[in-house]
């Protein structure tokens, strides 16, 4: 038989006799040099002990022939010059070789028999170490399986992460655009206060040229009081006073345009404070928004 790897850790050989193939796995590449090897050193060993069973029974096959030639004339010289003890004395020799021929092939079957069990044992402890890696492998196998579902667990966890930091990153981007729109915003919100502070500014003086309105109209009225006396004191007048009349008329229908156009001023006025008074109210809801 010829032990042949056919792996880095499996090996087998054929028994043609039994037409049967046998095969080993091994758990390391070490391991089945070393079966190789022995496997080797008991094939060698045995084609020695069968190589010596030949030549000793050659050697037995030989001498019995010698004997058988010699057994003639020892008997003949046995029956003519000598006795039965002679007889013994010349058979026993050969007894004695045949007999320590037996004893070696004895105990070169009984060392086979040790070493078939020796090496019957080693193979089933072979066995049992591949049963054992057989499960390994299915275990390893398990294990990789359940690695491969948290390997995917891992990368859906991963994707989720993924997915949370770009909308961490989109909400980063919009609070970044936020501070530019309040940034914005407050510039825009100083502007609105510096164009506050004119519109007060040009209100505080319509409130000035309002005030002077009632001295105006107080002016007015003890104007056309006046009108009114120089008409009666001085009817004899009636063309200047016509013409004075014309002026007061002049001077009344300026007077009612006056009032329209200082209505009219107030009406825009009371506009523009209400404008202000919305105006401050926005930029207030604008401060507590910020």
């Amino acid at each position: 038989m010829m032990f042949t790897k056919t792996s880095q850790k499996f090996g087998q050989w054929a028994d043609s006799r039994a037409n049967t193939v046998f095969g080993l796995g091994f758990s390391s590449e070490q391991q089945l040099s070393k079966f190789a090897e022995k496997f080797q050193e008991i094939k060698e060993a045995a084609k020695m002990a069968r190589d010596k069973s030949q030549e000793k029974v050659e050697m037995l096959s030989n001498h019995s022939q010698e004997s058988g030639r010699e057994t003639p004339s020892a008997n003949q010289a046995s029956s003519i010059n000598g006795t039965d003890d002679e007889k013994i004395f010349h058979v026993g020799p050969e007894a004695a070789l045949l007999k320590n021929e037996n004893e070696l092939l004895k105990s070169a079957v009984e060392q086979s028999n040790t070493s078939a069990k020796k090496w019957e044992t080693e193979l089933q402890t072979l066995r049992e170490n591949n049963a054992r890696l057989v499960d390994a492998l299915q275990e390893s196998s398990a294990n990789v399986e359940s690695w491969k579902k948290q390997l995917g667990a891992c990368k859906e966890e991963s994707d989720m992460l993924r997915e949370k930091i770009a909308e961490l990153e989109a909400q980063c981007n919009e609070a970044s655009q936020e501070k530019q729109r309040n940034a914005q915003l407050s510039v825009r919100v100083q502007k609105l206060e510096a164009e506050l502070q004119e519109k007060e500014q040009e209100l505080e003086n319509l409130r000035k040229q309002a005030e002077i309105i009632p001295q105006l109209m107080a002016e007015c009225e003890s104007i056309t009081s006046k009108l009114q006396a120089t008409e009666t004191k001085n009817r004899e007048l009636e063309g200047r006073v016509d013409v004075l009349h014309m002026d007061v008329e002049d001077s009344r229908q300026k007077q009612g345009n006056m009032k329209g156009e200082l209505k009219k001023f107030m009406d825009i006025l009371d506009g523009k404070i209400d404008e202000l008074h919305e105006f401050r109210q926005g930029l207030s809801r604008l401060g507590i928004d910020n």
